[in-house]
């Protein structure tokens, strides 16, 4: 699956692949062959960053 290009939209997916499929962000990135520092660094650049509690981009 390719993730979209636009921040906000990006977001939402993640978050809710975080919050349906997912126990962590290592495990999401690895099983969508998803670079998890280019990720991160993407949601960065609109303020949000992973939050290992709650399993989401906060």
């Amino acid at each position: 699956m390719d993730l979209p290009n636009d921040p906000m939209i990006l977001l939402s997916v993640v978050n809710t692949k975080l919050r349906d499929y997912y126990k962590n962000l290592d495990e999401m990135c690895e099983d969508m062959n998803i670079d998890k520092d280019e990720l991160t660094k993407k949601l960065s650049e609109i303020d949000y960053e992973y939050d290992e509690k709650l399993n989401r981009f906060t």
